[in-house]
């Protein structure tokens, strides 16, 4: 019969799984800091958010709100084309009809958008866009949807929109999060 005797030195032990932790927590350091300052990553602005009815409104009130965030993401969503009379021919605002009471009074809300093809869609046209924010103005600095794919479409169910929500905190990662 063989017998071992080891001797444990908890001070070496210690200092091992010390040792480990912090090369674990620099490794880490290390990948994040890559992909934060490497341009081969894919960064938010490559992904293609979905807006729907059910957050098109807090969304919208985000990036008016702050609309230096935004500029670059690229967004999909579907609306109607209404136009005023002072946008320019290449302009439309892609709308929805936002609920404001409970007698079911509307309020027209939307993102004005700039497309070369915009003329060949009447107002009230339902359509599907995918699009990238620009900062641009009108009666003040606003986000504009520039269009690079257009396509009609027919009215959704849920074309309603409702207000933003009352406990709505503003922040940029409103677009940034994972849609699916």
């Amino acid at each position: 019969m063989f017998i071992y005797n080891i001797k444990v030195n908890s001070g070496k032990i210690f200092k091992l799984i010390f040792a480990l932790i912090i090369l674990i927590v620099l490794i880490i350091t290390g990948i994040v800091i890559y992909r934060t300052f490497s341009n081969s990553g894919s960064s938010p602005s490559d992904d293609i958010y979905t807006i729907n009815s059910t957050n098109y409104t807090n969304i919208l009130k985000a990036v008016h709100d702050n609309i230096d965030t935004y500029v670059g993401q690229k967004i999909s969503f579907s609306g109607y084309v209404y136009r005023v009379y002072d946008l320019q021919e290449d302009e439309f605002i892609l709308a929805r009809d936002m609920v404001i009471n409970s007698d079911f009074q509307t309020l027209v809300v939307g993102f004005l958008c700039h497309s070369d093809n915009s003329i060949n869609y009447k107002d009230g046209t339902w359509i599907n866009i995918v699009g990238k924010i620009e900062k641009g103005y009108y009666h003040g600095d606003i986000p504009i949807i520039n269009i690079s794919q257009i396509e009609e479409t027919t009215k959704p169910t849920d074309a309603y929109v409702y207000p933003p929500d009352d406990f709505y905190i503003p922040t940029s990662s409103l677009l940034y999060s994972s849609p699916w």
